[in-house]
């Protein structure tokens, strides 16, 4: 079953993905920091949530994690930096 989508900012990630998990503390440094929370959408073993990630990512990235700002539609493919991550949740 999808995970609804309730935030405008997006995770997709697998279980298993190093990738993800190198993110993680990024993620959780916007939340204590800056009061900023990412929806987290595991694709792996979730078809549905794979369909998502397909439906969002239109062929640009083809993989985990990505990150999706639904009211710029701005996107990262793969891992960055916090200040990368910052800025894409802030809209810049």
């Amino acid at each position: 079953m999808a995970t609804p989508v309730t935030n405008h900012l997006l995770m997709f990630g697998g279980t298993e993905c190093t990738h993800c998990h190198e993110m993680d503390p990024f993620v959780e440094q916007l939340k204590k920091e800056e009061g900023i929370e990412i929806q987290y959408f595991e694709t792996w073993h979730d078809e549905d949530n794979a369909k998502l990630l397909e439906e969002l990512d239109k062929g640009r990235c083809g993989g985990v994690p990505f990150f999706y700002n639904t009211k710029t539609e701005k996107f990262i493919c793969g891992s960055c930096d916090y200040e990368t991550l910052k800025a894409w949740a802030k809209g810049a």
